[in-house]
């Protein structure tokens, strides 16, 4: 049986675009090392709190390299739910 993975907050940067209207569209993210992951969709858009790590903003579902994970915009920063261990069952 596989672990169940532990996750935390974690600030990253966000390229994105504002348009006319002000919304707000995440192009893509880039990680602490470099590391830049192009956004393919957003999927959805709403507020909504992270529930695996706290806080709350504009939950974006988008789209990475054909797998959908969420996006969090917490005023002025940008978050995911990263990845920090596997814990056993």
């Amino acid at each position: 049986m596989r672990g169940i993975a532990a996750r935390e907050k974690r600030y990253v940067e966000v390229i994105s675009r504002t348009d006319e209207e002000g919304r707000v569209t995440p192009l893509v993210v880039v990680w602490s090392d470099g590391r830049r992951y192009d956004i393919d969709r957003v999927l959805d858009r709403r507020r909504a709190c992270s529930l695996k790590t706290g806080g709350t903003g504009v939950r974006y579902t988008v789209s990475v390299g054909g797998r959908s994970t969420y996006l969090f915009f917490e005023g002025p920063r940008w978050f995911v739910e990263a990845k920090v261990a596997d814990l056993p069952d």
